[in-house]
């Protein structure tokens, strides 16, 4: 008789919060840590991680006809393995050739040595006397023959390879093999579905890419490229399969911008329309001693629309250096404060937040006097009890007008109704700065978010190609005006061994009354870089001048004084301010007087190393001088020899003072890092199209972003977050 089956307990099911505590995460392990370093966690992610360079493993090649420079692949037969000790311990292999080759002569045998400095017993092994293998590397020439030192070896039975093997960028830890099996996979994985409207795709044909290189295709050459594809094409950037790749990154990154802007354009901000006939802003105008340009009264007016209207104002005000940015900035605070609401000022250096302090109080205190109203300043160095005053003036709103360096976007900083915010220089600045200061400063009013007016300045004036392309979400105002009384800067341009008749060139200045500026690029001795420093240049320039140093007594103020950022902040001060007193005529400086600082008497600049400055900071100092009547010089001191980039950059310098001018070279031979600053960290960078190259495909994005934000909205986020995933958010910085 068949016996029931026996029954068995049934375990009850686990609850959510039971079986999370059974199931602790895993740890990740170092290959996926090595990945996640990279930026590599998305199928998409591994699918854009594109070669930096090809290695050709499809051929082997007779030693005879190897090029020596190159990385090539050879076979052969071992002849010997031994370990030496002499000049260091190593493994020393020689391989036999036994191809004829064409420029070998008849049936010669070639022999290269092939040499390991780390090495394990399974090289020893593989290697073993009588083994043939196959091996890949940089051949190099010499006294000795034929040399590979560290090639890849693998049997030579081995299939080889039906496509250019790819090389990627990698870190430590995370083997070429890993990283190519990780991005084959992502490749298969990821969603690259065609977002390009038809008539995109028929416009981007018209700029010679075939119809057949869709993004899939694209990538799948990139990754595994034939070994009939030109390689100088791959490297050069120029097959069809890059086109399709700038095209789609740049119509991301049109996306974005434009989407930022039109996410803008839904904002409400506060509402600075007042009534001209009493305007602070007019009698402002009323008592500075000089009157507006042209173009910074049509700037001044942009600036002014802007603030009259709902949307928040999101502005760029570019101009050259010297060409009057600050007084528009007062204008813009004017027109705030008048409405009622404070006005914050952000600079990138303490020096210059207090260049800014220096005018905005000369020039405003009275006016905020008459409503009784006040100036903040807020840095890191300040003491307990000046700070404490001041965040309680601006929590309050007593004080209108808040000047300061980055301790305005710290928590303790509270303000009362926060309308406008001014940043200076703010390449300087890093994106998640400038997002927790927009953040913090939405004011809520009748229920209502209000987003505060933002107005950005820079010095570096910004070429075309990029202000379509980075800065596509702003509004930008341009300066393109002097103020007139300016003194036109000659540049000259000395090697270093001339240093003697320069300093008796500034003693003459120093005995006519005039005042000089030495600037040095470090304060300290480097074994890396051979150059002089501030301290050391202070102590000579005092010797030539017949001066003595003051010691440390910190309240004199010498002739030749030193500043550099490891000053104390009180010193700093003293400093800067007996340089701007007049009783300082030589300042030794690092480049913290490089932006701000305004001297009418100084005269000359000296910038010492001058070859190791980039374009733009070399004109930003240069702008310290020719602020006053006197002729003014800028004198770049430079050791041989000089480098190609270096030579072109010094002999721009030497050409033009425009600083339009200067920048388009600058982008030319630097790329866009230097006008982008801080941004590249949020925003997504160009990997893979190049300004000034692809202007035409920029074109062609910007066009196609916009019928497609109007036309598909939803094929315009799913090309965003395929490109930019989470880093769209930084472009509201």
């Amino acid at each position: 008789m068949d016996r029931p089956p026996k029954k068995t307990a049934t375990a009850k099911p686990a609850s959510p919060a039971a079986s999370l505590k059974s199931a602790p995460v895993k740890p990740k392990s170092a290959a996926q840590q090595a990945l996640d370093k990279l930026g590599l966690r998305t199928p998409m992610d591994f699918a854009l991680h594109v070669p930096m360079r090809y290695e050709d493993e499809t051929t082997v090649v007779r030693l005879a006809d190897a090029p020596v420079g190159e990385s090539v692949q050879i076979e052969g037969v071992v002849l010997r393995c031994d370990i030496t000790f002499k000049p260091r311990r190593q493994l020393v292999v020689q391989l036999q050739d036994d191809g004829v080759g064409l420029n070998s002569g008849g049936g010669e045998r070639s022999m290269c040595t092939l040499r390991f400095f780390s090495f394990y017993p399974s090289h020893q092994k593989a290697l073993a006397v009588g083994q043939r293998v196959r091996v890949r590397g940089e051949l190099r020439g010499g006294f000795f023959g034929f040399e590979m030192v560290h090639p890849t070896i693998k049997p030579a039975d081995a299939a080889l390879a039906v496509a250019l093997t790819p090389v990627y960028h990698s870190t430590a830890g995370l083997p070429q093999a890993y990283v190519r099996k990780a991005v084959a996979s992502g490749l298969q994985r990821a969603d690259l579905s065609e977002t390009l409207p038809p008539q995109g795709l028929q416009a981007l044909q018209a700029l010679g890419l075939p119809p057949q290189w869709t993004l899939r295709a694209s990538l799948e050459l990139l990754h595994q490229p034939p070994p009939e594809v030109s390689l100088q094409a791959l490297e050069d950037k120029d097959h069809p399969a890059w086109l399709r790749l700038k095209a789609e990154e740049l119509l991301a990154q049109q996306l974005s911008q434009m989407q930022a802007r039109a996410e803008r354009a839904s904002m409400q901000a506060p509402d600075f329309a007042v009534h001209e006939q009493a305007s602070w802003s007019a009698a402002l105008l009323k008592v500075l001693p000089f009157s507006l340009t042209s173009a910074q009264s049509r700037v001044a007016t942009e600036i002014g629309r802007d603030m009259a209207a709902h949307a928040p104002m999101h502005r760029l005000l570019q101009g050259d250096v010297g060409s009057g940015k600050t007084v528009v900035a007062a204008l813009a605070a004017c027109a705030a404060m008048q409405a009622g609401w404070q006005c914050a000022l952000m600079a990138p250096t303490e020096i210059l937040a207090q260049q800014h302090f220096a005018k905005m109080l000369q020039w405003l205190q009275p006016l905020l006097e008459q409503h009784g109203k006040t100036v903040a300043w807020l840095t890191g160095s300040q003491k307990k009890k000046e700070r404490t005053a001041m965040l309680a003036s601006v929590e309050s709103g007593q004080a209108a007008l808040v000047v300061g360096t980055h301790a305005l976007i710290q928590d303790s900083v509270v303000f009362h109704k926060l309308g406008l915010v001014i940043i200076d220089e703010q390449h300087r600045f890093g994106v998640a700065q400038r997002l927790s200061l927009r953040r913090k400063l939405t004011h809520t009013q009748g229920g209502r978010q209000l987003s505060p007016h933002l107005l950005m300045m820079t010095a570096t004036p910004i070429p075309r190609t990029l202000a379509m392309s980075y800065y596509a979400d702003l509004d930008v105002s341009t300066i393109d005006e002097l103020p007139p009384g300016r003194t036109p800067i000659v540049t000259r341009v000395l090697p270093g061994a001339k240093r003697e008749e320069l300093v008796a060139r500034i003693r003459e200045q120093v005995e006519q009354g005039r005042q000089v500026y030495w600037v040095c690029p470090l304060i300290e001795e480097s074994e890396a870089l051979d150059l002089r420093h501030a301290t050391q240049a202070h102590q000579e320039l005092c010797e030539a001048l017949g001066v003595e140093q003051p010691g440390d007594d910190e309240t004199a103020l010498p002739l030749v004084g030193l500043m550099h950022g490891k000053l104390p902040p009180a010193r700093k001060q003293a400093v800067m301010q007996g340089f701007i007193d007049g009783h300082t005529r030589v300042l030794v400086s690092t480049t913290v007087i490089e932006v701000g600082v305004d001297v009418p008497n100084a005269s000359l600049m000296v910038i010492e190393h001058a070859e190791r400055f980039g374009l733009s900071q070399l004109h930003q100092l240069r702008g310290r001088v020719g602020r006053g009547a006197a002729a003014s010089a800028c004198v770049l001191l430079y050791e041989p020899p000089l480098g190609q980039v270096a030579r072109a950059r010094l002999r721009a310098m030497q050409q033009t003072n425009d600083g339009f001018e200067l920048s388009r070279i600058d982008l030319e031979l630097r790329g866009p890092g230097e006008f982008l600053g801080a941004r590249q960290s949020g925003a997504a960078l160009l990997r893979f199209a190049e300004l000034g190259v692809d202007d035409d495909v920029l074109a062609w994005a910007a066009e196609q972003a916009a019928d497609l934000l109007a036309n598909n909205p939803q094929a315009a986020q799913r090309h965003m977050m395929r490109w930019m995933g989470g880093k769209v958010d930084y472009l509201k910085a």
